[in-house]
């Protein structure tokens, strides 16, 4: 079983595992995330695999000291994250559809702000004032909101309003993207599911055959490396070598990649 989508922590697991694992079982609690960028690790405090966003919601099964197990709701990746980051709250209404905004303690342009939040944060609008919505964790701009269900159409638009965000492994906000986070995070803006590592979503769409060519919004796969096709001849990519979202001419990063150790293209794949 992959760890990465098996919601078992070692010692407790969820009720869907039933017959498949020898453990105590639970339907889990429900939380929502209430911090605006929370690590999902693999062991308790140990290596980041994903992050999850102010809003997002999880499933804990498991407690460690300070640390929960759990399992998201919006790809069903497991994985242990800080206790604290978690919390109740009211369904979201809104997501973040810039590519960043900010929580004001007013609806005023020159008030301080509280936190900085990234594009697919979900917030619950509970009042508006002009130009300005009131959530429960402070003031936001109107126009950086559309409602859920209310998504973006192109992905490739998406990503591209993220170039030059930091390159960070696991990465899936505005603050630092790695390759599948920017590919995840663009297709839920659309309002598409998508897993969150590249491994996985090699399984998205169909394979083009050798004589299609790629067009906008197709996937290339390398190992353990994903892009997005900007036309005939550009990609669009969260990647090491600029260390950033970054555009790359299609032919230039194949032969990169290849000539770097990175091996050959693996796939494309048309969603």
């Amino acid at each position: 079983m992959d760890r990465r989508l098996t919601p078992y922590s070692g010692r407790v697991a969820h009720v869907s595992l039933s017959g498949v694992v020898d453990a105590p079982l639970t339907e889990g609690l429900q939380a929502q995330v209430t911090v605006p960028v929370a690590n999902l690790r693999a062991t308790p405090g140990g290596a980041r695999d994903r992050q999850l966003l102010l809003g997002e919601t999880v499933t804990v099964i498991d407690r460690d000291k300070g640390h929960v197990f759990v399992m998201c709701t919006k790809d069903g990746y497991c994985g242990w994250m800080a206790e604290g980051d978690l919390g109740q709250g009211p369904a979201p209404t809104h997501w973040v559809a810039a590519p960043g905004t900010h929580l004001y303690s007013e609806p005023q342009v020159q008030a301080p702000e509280k936190a900085a939040l990234s594009l697919g944060s979900r917030l619950a609008v509970i009042g508006s004032w002009g130009a300005w919505v009131n959530t429960p964790h402070g003031y936001v701009p109107m126009r950086h909101l559309r409602a859920l269900g209310d998504w973006a159409d192109d992905l490739v638009a998406v990503a591209e309003s993220l170039i030059g965000t930091p390159y960070l492994w696991g990465g899936n906000s505005r603050f630092g993207l790695d390759c599948s986070g920017l590919v995840q995070l663009s297709l839920h803006a659309c309002g598409k599911p998508c897993p969150g590592d590249s491994d996985m979503q090699m399984a998205l769409g169909r394979n083009l055959a050798a004589n299609e060519t790629m067009k906008r919004g197709d996937l290339i796969f390398w190992k353990g490396h994903v892009a997005l096709v900007v036309d005939k001849d550009r990609l669009i990519h969260a990647n090491g070598h600029t260390m950033s979202v970054a555009y790359e001419g299609i032919r230039d990063s194949v032969g990169r990649i290849s000539a770097g150790g990175g091996g050959l293209v693996l796939a494309r794949q048309r969603l």
